[in-house]
């Protein structure tokens, strides 16, 4: 099991972006959280199997119909499993 650490840059906020990032991470099986940042980028912490987390991270290269999005920064770790399901966080 890992831990990704995702920033998501672009047009992100305003889209469902969070919303439709919950339900693919739920469709995969991941835990973990996604938020929106001041800056208007997009935050997610993810864990679960290495497949799993490659496809999510296919999905958030482009995510739903109307963002765009312009960059994507990454990061990997242990999983800390922490989390029992994925959730949309308020700051």
């Amino acid at each position: 099991m890992k831990r990704a650490h995702f920033t998501v840059l672009g047009r992100v906020q305003g889209v469902c972006y969070r919303m439709c990032a919950r339900d693919e991470a739920a469709r995969l099986g991941l835990t973990g959280w996604v938020r929106n940042q001041r800056d208007g980028s997009v935050e997610i912490v993810a864990e679960g199997n290495d497949a799993a987390l490659r496809e999510f991270l296919a999905w958030c290269r482009h995510g739903p119909p109307h963002a765009r999005v312009a960059d994507l920064i990454e990061d990997y770790s242990p999983a800390s499993g922490e989390f029992d399901e994925f959730r949309v966080s308020v700051n």
